[in-house]
């Protein structure tokens, strides 16, 4: 079990140093575009699980 951990961390170490420097990000002074976020779609497949997952619970206690 260590042994597989102690492997997967170096796995993910390695894959994380072979990543290349992007753009650096933006200019100093020049503002920032607001990024667009949907909320609506996620929001109700999180409350339509969380239901579903509530209702099983009460199944489960009777």
């Amino acid at each position: 079990m260590k042994r597989n951990l102690l492997l997967l961390l170096l796995c993910c170490a390695a894959g994380a140093s072979a990543q290349t420097p992007g753009s650096g990000g933006p200019e100093p002074g020049t503002p920032a575009e607001p990024t667009a976020v949907p909320l609506d779609g996620g929001v109700s497949l999180l409350l339509a699980g969380g239901a579903a997952y509530a209702l099983s619970g009460l199944r489960k206690r009777r």
